[in-house]
Protein backbone atom coordinates (compact mmCIF):
# COMPACT_ATOMS: atom_id res chain seq x y z
CA UNK A 1 0.00 0.00 0.00
CA UNK A 2 1.81 2.98 -1.01
CA UNK A 3 1.65 6.98 0.46
CA UNK A 4 -1.29 8.99 -0.24
CA UNK A 5 -1.22 12.80 0.37
CA UNK A 6 0.57 13.58 -2.60
CA UNK A 7 -2.24 15.65 -4.88
CA UNK A 8 -0.39 16.38 -7.83
CA UNK A 9 -1.70 13.70 -9.84
CA UNK A 10 -5.13 14.26 -9.11
CA UNK A 11 -5.09 17.94 -9.85
CA UNK A 12 -3.01 16.97 -13.41
CA UNK A 13 -6.46 15.12 -14.25
CA UNK A 14 -8.86 17.06 -12.67
CA UNK A 15 -7.64 20.25 -12.24
CA UNK A 16 -8.24 22.51 -9.55
CA UNK A 17 -5.88 24.05 -6.82
CA UNK A 18 -4.74 22.43 -3.46
CA UNK A 19 -7.15 24.48 -1.92
CA UNK A 20 -10.11 23.07 -3.77
CA UNK A 21 -9.45 19.96 -2.99
CA UNK A 22 -10.52 17.70 0.53
CA UNK A 23 -8.21 15.36 0.58
CA UNK A 24 -9.05 12.30 2.69
CA UNK A 25 -6.05 10.14 0.71
CA UNK A 26 -4.11 10.08 4.43
CA UNK A 27 -4.52 8.72 8.07
CA UNK A 28 -3.05 12.18 8.90
CA UNK A 29 -4.57 14.36 11.79
CA UNK A 30 -6.07 17.22 9.80
CA UNK A 31 -6.16 19.13 12.91
CA UNK A 32 -2.42 19.65 13.59
CA UNK A 33 -0.50 20.66 16.92
CA UNK A 34 0.24 24.06 17.35
CA UNK A 35 3.85 24.79 16.68
CA UNK A 36 3.38 28.27 17.11
CA UNK A 37 5.78 29.84 19.70
CA UNK A 38 7.56 25.84 20.31
CA UNK A 39 9.98 27.32 17.84
CA UNK A 40 13.14 29.22 18.89
CA UNK A 41 14.71 31.39 16.41
CA UNK A 42 18.18 29.12 17.21
CA UNK A 43 16.49 25.74 16.39
CA UNK A 44 16.92 27.06 13.20
CA UNK A 45 20.02 29.02 13.15
CA UNK A 46 22.28 26.42 14.76
CA UNK A 47 23.01 22.81 14.26
CA UNK A 48 21.02 20.71 16.42
CA UNK A 49 21.74 20.68 20.08
CA UNK A 50 22.52 17.26 22.36
CA UNK A 51 20.44 18.56 24.83
CA UNK A 52 17.76 19.32 21.95
CA UNK A 53 17.90 15.62 21.54
CA UNK A 54 17.78 14.53 24.74
CA UNK A 55 15.01 16.79 25.96
CA UNK A 56 13.08 14.94 22.64
CA UNK A 57 13.64 11.25 23.66
CA UNK A 58 13.11 11.99 27.42
CA UNK A 59 9.14 13.17 26.13
CA UNK A 60 9.49 10.22 24.09
CA UNK A 61 9.98 7.84 26.65
CA UNK A 62 7.59 9.29 28.52
CA UNK A 63 4.86 9.32 25.97
CA UNK A 64 5.46 5.83 24.55
CA UNK A 65 5.51 4.59 28.06
CA UNK A 66 9.17 3.26 27.23
CA UNK A 67 11.02 0.83 29.76
CA UNK A 68 14.59 2.25 30.45
CA UNK A 69 16.30 -0.81 29.60
CA UNK A 70 15.55 -0.48 25.61
CA UNK A 71 16.99 1.82 23.72
CA UNK A 72 15.36 4.71 21.97
CA UNK A 73 16.16 6.30 18.78
CA UNK A 74 14.82 9.03 16.72
CA UNK A 75 14.92 9.66 13.31
CA UNK A 76 13.32 11.98 10.15
CA UNK A 77 10.44 10.33 10.11
CA UNK A 78 10.20 6.23 10.43
CA UNK A 79 10.34 5.87 6.80
CA UNK A 80 14.04 6.15 7.14
CA UNK A 81 13.76 3.41 10.10
CA UNK A 82 12.47 1.43 7.64
CA UNK A 83 15.10 1.77 5.06
CA UNK A 84 17.68 0.93 7.62
CA UNK A 85 16.08 -1.69 9.25
CA UNK A 86 17.09 -5.12 7.23
CA UNK A 87 21.12 -4.01 7.03
CA UNK A 88 20.61 -4.06 11.50
CA UNK A 89 18.93 -7.60 12.09
CA UNK A 90 19.63 -11.03 11.43
CA UNK A 91 20.19 -12.43 8.27
CA UNK A 92 17.34 -14.81 6.83
CA UNK A 93 13.50 -14.16 5.73
CA UNK A 94 11.01 -11.84 6.66
CA UNK A 95 7.49 -12.74 7.19
CA UNK A 96 5.10 -9.70 7.12
CA UNK A 97 1.35 -10.03 8.33
CA UNK A 98 -0.57 -8.30 5.22
CA UNK A 99 -2.15 -6.59 3.73
CA UNK A 100 -0.38 -3.87 5.10
CA UNK A 101 1.85 -0.71 4.73
CA UNK A 102 3.68 -1.58 1.45
CA UNK A 103 7.22 0.01 2.33
CA UNK A 104 8.07 -2.46 4.79
CA UNK A 105 8.09 -5.22 2.22
CA UNK A 106 9.76 -3.17 -0.32
CA UNK A 107 12.48 -2.23 2.05
CA UNK A 108 13.55 -5.80 2.56
CA UNK A 109 13.26 -6.84 -1.30
CA UNK A 110 16.16 -3.58 -2.05
CA UNK A 111 18.00 -5.08 0.54
CA UNK A 112 17.61 -8.86 -0.93
CA UNK A 113 15.98 -10.08 1.61
CA UNK A 114 13.33 -13.14 1.39
CA UNK A 115 9.92 -11.76 1.99
CA UNK A 116 7.22 -14.64 3.26
CA UNK A 117 3.26 -12.38 2.85
CA UNK A 118 1.14 -14.53 5.68
CA UNK A 119 -2.33 -13.20 5.49
CA UNK A 120 -3.19 -14.65 9.14
CA UNK A 121 -1.69 -13.92 12.66
CA UNK A 122 -2.13 -17.57 12.97
CA UNK A 123 0.09 -18.01 9.76
CA UNK A 124 2.57 -15.55 11.13
CA UNK A 125 2.94 -17.11 14.16
CA UNK A 126 3.80 -20.48 12.62
CA UNK A 127 6.37 -18.64 10.33
CA UNK A 128 9.84 -19.99 11.29
CA UNK A 129 11.12 -17.28 9.63
CA UNK A 130 13.88 -15.25 10.95
CA UNK A 131 12.10 -12.05 11.68
CA UNK A 132 8.01 -11.11 11.91
CA UNK A 133 6.73 -7.71 11.05
CA UNK A 134 3.31 -6.61 11.70
CA UNK A 135 1.62 -3.35 11.40
CA UNK A 136 -0.73 -2.68 14.84
CA UNK A 137 -3.23 -1.23 14.60
CA UNK A 138 -3.09 -2.33 11.15
CA UNK A 139 -2.96 0.25 7.97
CA UNK A 140 -5.52 0.33 6.33
CA UNK A 141 -8.42 -2.60 8.15
CA UNK A 142 -7.12 -0.76 11.85
CA UNK A 143 -6.66 -4.65 13.19
CA UNK A 144 -5.47 -4.28 16.55
CA UNK A 145 -3.57 -7.35 17.79
CA UNK A 146 -3.51 -7.26 21.77
CA UNK A 147 -0.01 -6.39 23.71
CA UNK A 148 -0.79 -9.33 25.81
CA UNK A 149 -0.34 -12.02 22.75
CA UNK A 150 2.20 -9.88 20.88
CA UNK A 151 4.24 -10.35 24.05
CA UNK A 152 3.58 -13.97 24.31
CA UNK A 153 4.44 -14.20 20.31
CA UNK A 154 8.03 -11.97 20.88
CA UNK A 155 8.94 -14.54 23.71
CA UNK A 156 8.29 -17.17 21.68
CA UNK A 157 10.45 -16.16 19.08
CA UNK A 158 13.04 -14.85 21.07
CA UNK A 159 14.00 -18.28 22.61
CA UNK A 160 14.70 -19.21 19.35
CA UNK A 161 16.88 -16.11 18.65
CA UNK A 162 13.94 -14.86 16.05
CA UNK A 163 12.99 -11.49 15.96
CA UNK A 164 9.60 -9.44 15.77
CA UNK A 165 8.95 -5.85 14.74
CA UNK A 166 6.01 -3.79 15.35
CA UNK A 167 4.95 -1.27 13.51
CA UNK A 168 3.02 0.94 15.88
CA UNK A 169 2.41 4.41 13.61
CA UNK A 170 -1.02 4.78 15.08
CA UNK A 171 -1.01 3.89 18.33
CA UNK A 172 -1.11 6.86 19.57
CA UNK A 173 -4.87 7.23 18.90
CA UNK A 174 -5.12 3.96 20.84
CA UNK A 175 -1.97 4.06 23.82
CA UNK A 176 -3.25 0.70 25.28
CA UNK A 177 -2.87 -1.12 22.42
CA UNK A 178 1.28 -0.80 22.53
CA UNK A 179 3.54 -3.67 22.66
CA UNK A 180 6.25 -1.03 24.45
CA UNK A 181 5.25 -0.88 28.35
CA UNK A 182 5.28 -4.56 28.28
CA UNK A 183 8.90 -5.38 26.88
CA UNK A 184 11.77 -6.78 29.30
CA UNK A 185 14.23 -8.12 26.76
CA UNK A 186 12.90 -9.81 23.99
CA UNK A 187 14.08 -9.52 20.64
CA UNK A 188 11.49 -7.06 19.79
CA UNK A 189 11.87 -3.35 17.33
CA UNK A 190 9.12 -1.23 17.83
CA UNK A 191 8.33 2.02 15.30
CA UNK A 192 6.35 5.07 16.16
CA UNK A 193 5.68 7.86 13.85
CA UNK A 194 5.19 11.20 15.37
CA UNK A 195 3.60 13.29 11.65
CA UNK A 196 0.12 11.26 11.72
CA UNK A 197 -1.30 11.78 15.32
CA UNK A 198 0.37 15.15 15.82
CA UNK A 199 -1.02 16.40 12.33
CA UNK A 200 2.85 17.14 11.23
CA UNK A 201 3.94 14.81 9.03
CA UNK A 202 5.84 17.32 6.74
CA UNK A 203 7.72 18.06 10.08
CA UNK A 204 9.08 14.40 9.46
CA UNK A 205 9.94 12.06 13.24
CA UNK A 206 10.05 9.29 14.17
CA UNK A 207 11.28 6.66 16.78
CA UNK A 208 13.20 2.99 17.16
CA UNK A 209 13.05 1.22 20.46
CA UNK A 210 14.27 -1.97 20.37
CA UNK A 211 17.52 -3.27 22.28
CA UNK A 212 20.47 -0.45 22.88
CA UNK A 213 22.92 -2.24 20.14
CA UNK A 214 20.08 -1.78 17.53
CA UNK A 215 19.21 1.77 18.65
CA UNK A 216 23.09 2.47 18.66
CA UNK A 217 23.80 1.35 15.27
CA UNK A 218 20.80 3.24 13.76
CA UNK A 219 22.00 5.86 15.30
CA UNK A 220 25.35 5.56 13.70
CA UNK A 221 23.74 4.86 10.18
CA UNK A 222 21.42 8.42 10.16
CA UNK A 223 24.48 9.57 11.33
CA UNK A 224 24.51 13.44 13.06
CA UNK A 225 21.98 15.68 13.16
CA UNK A 226 19.49 13.53 12.11
CA UNK A 227 16.58 15.54 13.07
CA UNK A 228 16.35 18.92 12.69
CA UNK A 229 16.51 21.51 15.32
CA UNK A 230 12.84 22.92 14.70
CA UNK A 231 11.41 19.00 14.87
CA UNK A 232 13.56 18.62 18.13
CA UNK A 233 11.86 21.14 19.78
CA UNK A 234 7.85 20.54 18.38
CA UNK A 235 8.73 17.22 19.37
CA UNK A 236 9.43 17.46 22.70
CA UNK A 237 6.69 20.21 23.34
CA UNK A 238 4.30 18.02 21.64
CA UNK A 239 4.91 14.69 23.45
CA UNK A 240 5.03 16.34 26.90
CA UNK A 241 1.47 17.88 26.07
CA UNK A 242 -0.83 15.43 27.66
CA UNK A 243 -3.49 17.74 28.10
CA UNK A 244 -4.08 18.43 23.85
CA UNK A 245 -3.32 14.62 23.56
CA UNK A 246 -6.29 13.43 25.51
CA UNK A 247 -8.39 16.54 23.92
CA UNK A 248 -7.22 15.20 20.35
CA UNK A 249 -8.27 11.33 21.68
CA UNK A 250 -11.36 12.96 22.08
CA UNK A 251 -12.52 14.97 19.35
CA UNK A 252 -10.90 12.42 16.44
CA UNK A 253 -13.18 9.85 18.34
CA UNK A 254 -16.54 12.43 17.77
CA UNK A 255 -15.34 12.84 14.40
CA UNK A 256 -14.85 9.67 13.33
CA UNK A 257 -18.47 8.67 14.43
CA UNK A 258 -20.02 11.42 12.27
CA UNK A 259 -17.46 10.55 9.37
CA UNK A 260 -19.27 6.29 9.39
CA UNK A 261 -22.00 7.59 9.97
CA UNK A 262 -21.72 9.49 6.38
CA UNK A 263 -20.80 6.43 5.11
CA UNK A 264 -23.04 4.10 6.52
CA UNK A 265 -26.23 6.17 5.79
CA UNK A 266 -24.94 6.11 1.90
CA UNK A 267 -24.88 2.54 1.90
CA UNK A 268 -21.28 2.20 2.18
CA UNK A 269 -20.02 -1.46 3.99
CA UNK A 270 -17.03 -0.33 7.16
CA UNK A 271 -14.56 -2.77 7.16
CA UNK A 272 -12.50 -1.37 9.80
CA UNK A 273 -10.08 1.49 10.35
CA UNK A 274 -8.96 3.79 13.69
CA UNK A 275 -10.45 7.21 14.55
CA UNK A 276 -7.73 8.47 12.23
CA UNK A 277 -9.01 6.90 8.82
CA UNK A 278 -11.93 4.38 7.92
CA UNK A 279 -12.19 1.26 5.38
CA UNK A 280 -14.92 0.75 3.18
CA UNK A 281 -15.78 -2.21 0.97
CA UNK A 282 -17.83 -1.09 -2.19
CA UNK A 283 -18.20 -2.82 -5.36
CA UNK A 284 -17.72 0.12 -7.03
CA UNK A 285 -14.85 1.09 -5.28
CA UNK A 286 -12.74 2.60 -8.21
CA UNK A 287 -15.92 4.31 -10.06
CA UNK A 288 -16.70 5.87 -6.39
CA UNK A 289 -13.06 7.04 -6.23
CA UNK A 290 -13.10 8.80 -9.80
CA UNK A 291 -16.50 10.15 -8.84
CA UNK A 292 -15.26 11.87 -5.83
CA UNK A 293 -12.03 13.32 -7.80
CA UNK A 294 -14.61 14.68 -10.55
CA UNK A 295 -15.76 16.67 -7.09
CA UNK A 296 -12.60 17.49 -5.99
CA UNK A 297 -12.10 14.82 -3.20
CA UNK A 298 -9.65 12.51 -3.11
CA UNK A 299 -9.37 9.06 -1.47
CA UNK A 300 -7.20 6.01 -1.63
CA UNK A 301 -8.23 3.08 -3.39
CA UNK A 302 -5.59 0.00 -3.47
CA UNK A 303 -4.36 -2.49 -6.41
CA UNK A 304 -4.56 -5.44 -4.19
CA UNK A 305 -8.24 -4.91 -3.80
CA UNK A 306 -10.64 -3.41 -6.43
CA UNK A 307 -13.30 -3.28 -3.87
CA UNK A 308 -11.68 -1.49 -0.83
CA UNK A 309 -11.43 2.16 -0.06
CA UNK A 310 -9.76 4.02 2.82
CA UNK A 311 -11.07 7.38 3.73
CA UNK A 312 -9.41 10.14 6.33
CA UNK A 313 -11.12 12.64 8.44
CA UNK A 314 -12.60 15.53 6.51
CA UNK A 315 -11.33 17.62 9.69
CA UNK A 316 -14.21 19.79 9.70
CA UNK A 317 -18.61 19.91 9.56
CA UNK A 318 -18.42 21.47 6.05
CA UNK A 319 -15.58 18.86 4.52
CA UNK A 320 -17.95 16.35 5.90
CA UNK A 321 -20.95 18.05 4.34
CA UNK A 322 -19.26 18.04 0.70
CA UNK A 323 -18.28 13.85 1.08
CA UNK A 324 -21.97 13.44 2.09
CA UNK A 325 -23.15 15.65 -0.77
CA UNK A 326 -20.90 13.60 -3.14
CA UNK A 327 -21.82 10.22 -1.63
CA UNK A 328 -25.72 10.50 -2.31
CA UNK A 329 -24.78 11.88 -5.92
CA UNK A 330 -23.03 9.20 -6.79
CA UNK A 331 -25.60 6.44 -4.76
CA UNK A 332 -28.58 7.76 -6.61
CA UNK A 333 -26.83 7.32 -9.60
CA UNK A 334 -25.86 11.07 -11.04
CA UNK A 335 -23.16 11.81 -13.21
CA UNK A 336 -20.33 12.43 -12.11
Amino acid sequence: MIHGGDLAGAMARHGGTLADWLDLSTGINPHAYPVSGKITAESWQRLPGSKHLENLLTAARAAYRIPKHLGLTAAPGTQALIAQLPYLLPDGPIAILGPTYSSHRASWTRAGRTVLDCSSLQEAKDSDAAILLLVNPNNPDGRVTAPQELLELARARSVNGQWLIVDEAFADVDPDCSLLPHLSGENVAVLRSFGKFYGLAGLRLGFLAAPAGICDAMAQRLDSWAVSGPALEVGAAALSDTSWQGAMRQQLAREMAGLQAVLTGCGMEILGGTPLYVLIRHEQAENLHRCLATQKIWTRIFDFDANLMRLGLPGSDYGLLRLNGALKRFSKGLSC
